[in-house]
């Protein structure tokens, strides 16, 4: 028996849930971005709370927003009121997640909170419940069913306060003006931070890993340049030292079908020109960009004055760990 038709119906069942949850956005969502963004800029924190699987998307929540510039904790609703409270300060924003709007550890902790000056945003199914009415700005989540069978089991749900948590997060960060670059300060290790912070100068080959070479020099030298260099191509330039082509192990296997005399020939004749190159102070992640697009071994770097100063060699990039 295939169990597919169950799992296509689970996503089926979530995928109406947000939909719905889509069709409930009103000015709730305004009045919640507006009070994160200005608890932001005062040099306040968003304070996630949330208990049980709502607990668990709090989290992500919580993450998701320190990752893209928000600084933001989660508090679990229990541990606040066994001392975990002192993370709560004067100017923070409480973004407080329950479905039903009467978890018990979350409305014990309403009390405390009140204490401080602190705006609280709610997510719930329930526009009426406790949590609700003790809120600033209440964001709806209600869902017509859960994909539980009994309809029991926090599914539909909790993948709605998921995406309602993305889109405060992504609608919080356009609206602070984040950009790409401030995203790479927080993230300056793995992949992403390597990517959006190194620059095309800081991996490039260089001086004789670099092959650069004059029209006049026939295939046979320049073969041997290449060798020398370990590289799979070299960079032509004119008599003023600028890019005009380039000429690489796959043009040599081209040329051979049709030149028997390939090895005397004149790199001017047989190169490739006006290659593909990129500046020497373009990111890492647009040559990265470049060699998905374009099916290409080496990218040529050049300066402002169009002069080839570097290489980048495709397999280097997975020793650089950028891929």
């Amino acid at each position: 028996m295939s169990h597919l038709p169950r799992a296509r119906e689970v996503f089926d069942i979530e995928g109406a849930a947000l939909k719905a949850v889509r069709r409930q956005l009103d000015g709730a969502f305004d009045d919640a971005v507006e009070i994160m963004v200005e608890t932001l800029r005062q040099r306040g924190k968003i304070v996630v709370v949330g208990v049980g699987k709502s607990g668990n998307i709090g989290q992500k929540i919580a993450a998701t927003l320190t990752s893209t510039g928000s600084t933001s904790v989660f508090l679990h609703s229990v541990d606040a009121l066994h001392g975990d409270l002192g993370i709560v300060s004067d100017g923070d924003a409480a973004l407080a997640l329950s479905y039903s709007g009467e978890s018990e550890e979350l409305l014990n902790l309403l009390p405390a909170l009140k204490r401080f000056s602190v705006k609280i945003i709610s997510m719930t199914g329930a526009a009426k419940s406790s949590l609700a009415r003790h809120s600033d700005a209440v964001l709806s989540v209600r869902v017509p069913k859960e994909a539980c069978p009994f309809n029991l089991a926090p599914t539909a749900s909790t993948t709605a306060m998921l995406v309602m948590g993305d889109a405060l997060a992504m609608t919080v960060l356009q609206a602070r003006g984040f950009k790409k670059k401030d995203y790479a300060r927080s993230h300056p290790s793995g992949a992403i931070g390597r990517a959006l912070l190194t620059k095309v100068r800081d991996i490039m080959r260089t001086d004789i890993r670099n092959p650069v070479t004059g029209e006049g020099l026939t295939v046979k030298e320049a073969l041997l340049l290449m060798c020398r260099a370990k590289s799979g191509s070299v960079s032509i330039v004119n008599s003023r030292g600028k890019l005009t082509g380039v000429f690489t192990d796959g043009d040599l296997r081209r040329q051979m079908a049709a030149n028997n005399d390939i090895l005397s020939a004149r790199l001017g004749s047989v190169m490739t020109r006006h290659p593909i190159c990129i500046r020497d102070d373009a990111l890492a992640v647009d040559a990265l960009k470049i060699f998905n697009q374009r099916n290409i071994d080496d990218l040529i770097v050049v300066n402002a004055a169009r002069e080839p100063i570097g290489l980048i060699d495709l397999q280097d990039l997975p020793k650089l760990k950028l891929i």
